[in-house]
C-alpha cells in the first residue's frame, strides 16, 4: 500500500533537465539583447546629460556675468578726468562696481572679466582689486594688480564681448569714452566648431552718469549728455 506522502510527491512536477536548459538559453538571449541596447543607447544618454550639466554651468556663469556688469559704477579714474574707468575690449571687459564679497567692506572694486590661459588652455575668469585713484600717464594695468580669480568658464567654450550705446550699435571696442554703454553682448562659441551657443545674452547696464549728477547741488555740466564713444571698429 502506497503511503499519503509518496503518493502527493508522483502528483507533484517539477523541471526537467531540458527545461532548465531551455530556460537559461533564453534568459541568455534576453541578457545579450538588453546589453546590447544598452551599449547603443547608455552613450548617448551620457552625451546628453553632458550638455544639459554644460549648458547649467554656462548659464550660471553668463548670470553671474551679467550681474557684475549690472552694477558697474560711473567712476573717474581720479580727480582729473571725467570719463568713467572702463576698458572694454572683445576679449575683455574691465569696470568698477561696488565691493561685493563675504569679507567686503564699504567701498569699490576694480573688476576684469576676461579670458587667461589655464594649463594650456583659455579659460574666462573674474578677477578684483581694491580701487584707488589712478595716477595720469600709467596705464591701467601697471597701477592695477588684479587678484582672488575665479574661473567662469572653460574649454572648449570662449566668451567675447560686444558694446553698444544708446544709438545701438554694437562696437568690438569701448575705451576712453566719456559714458559708460548702455548694454553689453555676451557670446558664447564652441572653440572647435565656432558654433554660437543659444544660452549667449545682452546684459544691460544701470548707471550711466556720474553718482555727483544724482545729488540736488551736484555739478555735471553738460559731460552726461554729450559725451559719445571714440571711434572704434563695429562688430
Amino acid at each position: 500500500m502506497i503511503s499519503a506522502s509518496a503518493a502527493r510527491w508522483r502528483h507533484e512536477r517539477g523541471f526537467t533537465l531540458i527545461e532548465t536548459i531551455v530556460a537559461l538559453a533564453l534568459m541568455g538571449l534576453l541578457l545579450s539583447a538588453l546589453a546590447s541596447i544598452t551599449a547603443q543607447w547608455l552613450p548617448s544618454w551620457n552625451r546628453g546629460l553632458d550638455r544639459i550639466q554644460r549648458s547649467e554651468l554656462i548659464g550660471i556663469a553668463l548670470e553671474r556675468i551679467g550681474a557684475d556688469l549690472a552694477a558697474a559704477e560711473f567712476v573717474a579714474a581720479n580727480r582729473d578726468t571725467h570719463k568713467p574707468l572702463f576698458d572694454g575690449s572683445e576679449l575683455s571687459v574691465t569696470f568698477v562696481r561696488t565691493a561685493v564679497g563675504p569679507n567686503a567692506g564699504p567701498g569699490l572694486d576694480v573688476v576684469r572679466l576676461g579670458e587667461t590661459r589655464d594649463r594650456g588652455e583659455f579659460v574666462t575668469v573674474r578677477s578684483q582689486a581694491r580701487f584707488t585713484p589712478l595716477a595720469d600717464g600709467v596705464s591701467l594695468s601697471e597701477q592695477v594688480h588684479l587678484g582672488s580669480p575665479v574661473v567662469l568658464l572653460r574649454a572648449p567654450y570662449r566668451l567675447s564681448f560686444a558694446y553698444a550705446g544708446t544709438d545701438r550699435s554694437w562696437k568690438s571696442v569701448w575705451k576712453d569714452a566719456e559714458k559708460l554703454p548702455t548694454m553689453i553682448r555676451l557670446t558664447v562659441r564652441d572653440a572647435a566648431s565656432q558654433r554660437v551657443l543659444s544660452v549667449s545674452t545682452i546684459a544691460p547696464l544701470h548707471v550711466q552718469i556720474p553718482s555727483d549728477c544724482t545729488k540736488p547741488d551736484g555739478n555735471c555740466g553738460d559731460k552726461a549728455s554729450s559725451g559719445t564713444t571714440t571711434d572704434q571698429g563695429k562688430t
